[in-house]
């Protein structure tokens, strides 16, 4: 279906360049400067102002601009019960996974779905956080796995499950036999961590305590962090969903404060219209049920 002047109006005010909004909205840039025209010629008045450095809704423009986000809002709706109309379980459901969730639930829990919704595809961005969180704010995934709190812009969110977080020590580790790791101890070994951008679970769990630690290496490879612990280099804190069949040649152990992440879910407000995303985040709610019992699974 052709893309609608007010879905390009609204691309180019969010980019601030015809450039970036064609490419964004795989058009050509005199494409989307012939539809802005139109759209103008249409209403009487020009809607934006062009400058070498920036493209930016006139005073005009900023008055009609959100009824114009409205119009694309019910065309985008109309244009979705179509499609579900035509095929009733024919859609695109976009998700973002942080990596233990991509690795040990995301290929169960798309399995399982699909013998419902055969036709459904999906787009996967897997990363870290960050990635996850990029992934939102740019508008390419439709829901995704967060940890809550979280400050996302223009989404609901939904807690899945608590998952603990762990102590990783070397096998060897002379505190190796202890039943849980006292935290006093982080701050007399070297530690490896994550990137700033994607350390919130080590991180809430030293504050927490209230102890710095001595971090040596830092990485942006999860399964890196479990190397590097696996030769002695340092210890570090850990999801125990991502330790999951990475314990062989490291010691993990609970954390003596008991600290844990909440895995939630994310569904951005946009895809409100897509009733396929909302089927799979239900979906994902029943799929850890099934694998953790209902009293593990947050309401």
């Amino acid at each position: 279906m052709r893309v609608s002047k007010y879905a390009l109006l609204i691309k180019v005010v969010e980019y601030g360049s015809l450039t970036r909004a064609a490419q964004a909205m795989g058009c050509t840039q005199s494409g989307v400067s012939h539809a802005i025209s139109a759209l103008e010629e249409e209403l009487g008045f020009v809607l934006l102002e062009r400058s070498r450095k920036r493209v930016a809704l006139t005073p005009e423009g900023k008055q009609v601009y959100p009824a114009i986000c409205r119009i694309q809002e019910g065309l985008d709706e109309l244009n979705q019960q179509a499609e579900t109309i035509r095929n009733p379980k024919r859609g695109l459901v976009r998700v973002g996974a942080f990596t233990s969730v991509a690795v040990h639930w995301l290929p169960g829990m798309i399995k399982e779905f699909e013998k419902e919704y055969p036709n459904v595809q999906f787009g996967l961005i897997n990363g870290d956080y960050h990635d996850v969180t990029e992934a939102f704010l740019q508008e390419r995934i439709d829901l995704g796995f967060v940890t809550l709190p979280s400050d996302l812009p223009n989404c609901r969110f939904q807690p899945l499950v608590k998952d603990r977080l762990l102590a990783v020590l070397p096998s060897n580790h002379p505190l190796s036999q202890l039943s849980c790791f006292p935290m006093r101890e982080i701050a007399k070994e070297p530690f490896i961590s994550l990137l700033e951008a994607s350390d919130h679970d080590a991180r809430y769990a030293l504050e927490l305590a209230g102890v710095q630690a001595n971090i040596k290496f830092t990485t942006k490879d999860d399964y890196a962090i479990i190397a590097m612990v696996e030769q002695g280099l340092g210890i570090s804190i850990m999801p125990e969903l991502l330790l999951q069949g990475h314990t062989e040649k490291v010691c993990v152990m609970p954390l003596e404060n008991g600290a844990a992440r909440t895995i939630g879910l994310a569904i951005s407000n946009a895809s409100r219209h897509n009733p396929f995303v909302e089927c799979f985040a239900q979906h994902i709610q029943g799929w850890l049920v099934a694998r953790y019992g209902a009293e593990a699974v947050l309401e």
